[in-house]
Formats: C-alpha cells, sequence, structure tokens
C-alpha cells in the first residue's frame, strides 16, 4: 500500500489555484450575489428569477422536468417553491393523465415579478458579458460540464 501524499501548504496553493470546482464556485456564488442586489427591487433572489423563468413555457412542466432543468433535486425545488406559492407567484396542479405528476406555473403576479425582474437582468447580464474576454465560450464551456 502506497503511503498518502503529504498536505503541504504549497499543495493548498496549487489546489487553490487549479481547481476548476472551486473557482466555478466562487464564481457562481460572485454571480449570484450581484444578480440578487439587482433583482431586490422587485423582491426576489437570482434563483428564484431563474425559477420564475423555467415556468415561462406554453405549458405547465412539471416538477421533474424543472428539476432537471435547474440541475436541482425535487426535494430540494419544492423547498425553494414553497415561499414562491405563499407569495402568490407560483401555482401547482396535477396533471390529469397521472395525478402523481405535480405542474407548475406562473400565476399572473409570477408573470408581473418576471416582467419587472427582465430589463434588471438584462443589463445586468449585458455589463456582465462585456467583463469577460469570451462569453459565448464561457457559456459553452459550462453547459458541457452540466451534461
Amino acid at each position: 500500500m502506497r503511503a498518502p501524499p503529504e498536505l503541504t501548504f504549497e499543495t493548498t496553493l496549487m489546489v487553490r489555484d487549479a481547481c476548476l470546482c472551486l473557482h466555478a464556485q466562487r464564481a457562481a456564488r460572485a454571480l449570484a450575489r450581484r444578480f440578487d442586489l439587482a433583482l431586490k427591487p422587485v423582491g426576489i433572489s437570482s434563483g428564484q428569477f431563474s425559477l420564475l423563468m423555467s415556468l415561462n413555457r406554453p405549458g405547465p412542466p412539471s416538477l421533474g422536468s424543472v428539476a432537471d432543468l435547474l440541475a436541482m433535486d425535487r426535494t430540494t425545488l419544492t423547498a425553494n417553491l414553497k415561499p414562491l406559492e405563499r407569495r402568490g407567484l407560483v401555482g401547482t396542479s396535477h396533471d390529469e393523465a397521472d395525478r402523481r405528476v405535480r405542474l407548475l406555473s406562473l400565476t399572473p403576479a409570477g408573470r408581473a415579478v418576471l416582467a419587472q425582474a427582465l430589463p434588471i437582468w438584462t443589463r445586468l447580464h449585458t455589463a456582465i458579458e462585456a467583463e469577460l474576454k469570451e462569453p459565448g465560450q464561457l457559456r459553452s464551456d459550462l453547459v458541457l460540464l452540466s451534461r
């Protein structure tokens, strides 16, 4: 059996500087903070914006399809839906063909909040893309990693 590698401070620095997971997590937190601050006037967070936008479809999506899109487990999605349901921004129903399937939909109040949030998101998103060297490549790489 081999001895485990020595954990030196130099190793810590190497991992800090090279770790894609760490850099992705840090970037995600920094982006979320910027969007959270920008969206505060309409009373939603960046995560709530993404969730509400995922419901903006011609027909009500299933909870499972939204969980897949947002890369969340169903339990986490359900917990994230509760405050939006309490505020009357999201409604739930059951699929007539399969009563076990929960369908999600934006309420008129949810559409109104999303409509207010969209220009805020657009302005900030445009500004952030302007800060990046290759936003299209970054987006493609992130999509590749999320599969």
